[in-house]
């Protein structure tokens, strides 16, 4: 093998690694079947793609801009120590809190009771 040539295959094999942990960031993108949502969960999913996704992971326990969704329900508080109910989160998301805008304008009713059945199954 000559020397361009073992460098080329060396950078390609250096870009490839780089790709694959790159790709480990995302997250794993399951059908609203394979998740078994109803179909008032799967337009919550909807809802949190359009206007949470951008800074909340939803499957992963890693955060992102804001905190991972992930258990968000299963945990009895929040990380930043508010109780993990109904009422705080629907606080939270119509209001907002720190860095996190609030949603009040911008969510009907029906959306934000389909993004809560959606975060109860995170």
């Amino acid at each position: 093998m000559t020397p361009k040539r073992a460098r080329f295959s060396l950078l390609s094999a250096i870009i490839l690694i780089a790709i694959t942990f790159m790709a480990c960031d995302s997250e794993p993108r399951k059908t609203d079947a394979e998740l078994g949502l109803n179909p008032e969960q799967a337009f919550g999913r909807r809802v949190y793609n359009a206007r949470c996704a951008e800074c909340h992971y939803a499957y992963s326990k890693r955060d992102l801009r804001g905190p991972s969704l992930n258990g968000l329900f299963k945990r009895q508080f929040m990380k930043n120590g508010i109780p993990a109910n109904d009422e705080r989160v629907s606080d939270i998301i119509l209001l907002g809190r720190a860095k996190m805008p609030g949603f009040q304008q911008k969510l009907t009713p029906q959306q934000l009771e389909a993004l809560m059945a959606y975060l109860h199954t995170l």
